[in-house]
């Protein structure tokens, strides 16, 4: 029997960071846990990271409301994108979260049209760069009001058209739980598409506890089923000590 791959766990900083003194200190604690990385980290504390043993799973590029649905916003991305894959490559980041932007008005074929171009035009660099261009999937219920790329299907679509090998889905299953649940059936069958991973507790974004409504070791073992290999970040904020919360959500996604 073939063994089940191993998640790598990071956590994003944004969720802890105003609650941290030492940065550096909370960065080793944080391996000694178990975790292997740390993303969306401030530029400043990189080296930090890479100090304490934490590979840096993720970089944003782009604007999350004017991405990539439209034609005008893909010079100033493109921009972007082309910097952080360099600094990507000199950090090892395996992967660059893209954003497909607001709607605004444009309807769903349309906007998938044009983010399919977008994507297009970066792939060529990310593949030079072995680095992969994961497109967020967000809600556009609670939190991000009007953001196009908000369910599955419509991601799905994206990264099969462009077809590279570096443009895949970051799937937040805190966000698609929201908009369209049926989470396992959805690993199931897209995970192949999926470059990386995050968690929270729905309702709230709060940690992944018993209090609830997403049961995390059947859907880690889900995604652990599917062959993923990649990492899953937890992006949820605290009730408590962030170094605990992490601690206990680790545990629970082991």
């Amino acid at each position: 029997m073939t063994p089940l791959p191993t998640i790598r766990q990071s956590f994003a900083w944004w969720c802890v960071g105003q609650a941290v003194q030492d940065a550096p200190k909370f960065l080793r604690a944080a391996h000694q846990i178990g975790y292997q990385g740390v993303e969306l980290l401030p530029r400043a504390l990189w080296d930090a990271a890479r100090d304490a043993g934490l590979v840096i799973a993720s970089e944003s590029a782009g604007s999350l409301t004017d991405g990539l649905n439209r034609r005008a916003n893909h010079p100033v991305i493109e921009d972007e994108v082309g910097q952080k894959l360099a600094l990507a490559r000199q950090y090892g980041i395996p992967n660059l979260i893209v954003f497909s932007g607001n709607r605004a008005g444009l309807d769903d074929e349309s906007g998938l049209e044009v983010t399919v171009e977008g994507l297009r035009r970066l792939a060529p660099v990310a593949e030079a760069a072995g680095v992969n261009l994961v497109i967020e999937l967000l809600n556009s219920k609670v939190d991000h009001p009007d953001y196009q790329c908000d369910h599955t299907a419509w991601a799905v679509r994206a990264v099969e058209q462009v077809a590279s090998p570096r443009v895949r889905i970051l799937y937040d299953i805190y966000h698609m739980q929201i908009m369209e649940g049926d989470l396992i059936r959805t690993i199931r069958a897209h995970a192949h598409h999926f470059g990386h991973v995050h968690t929270a507790g729905n309702p709230g974004r709060s940690d992944p506890d018993e209090t609830q409504e997403l049961y995390y070791p059947a859907i880690l073992g889900a995604l652990k089923e599917s062959g993923y290999s990649g990492f899953v970040g937890h992006e949820f904020v605290p009730k408590g000590d962030p170094l605990k919360a992490l601690k206990a959500a680790y545990q629970l996604c082991r």
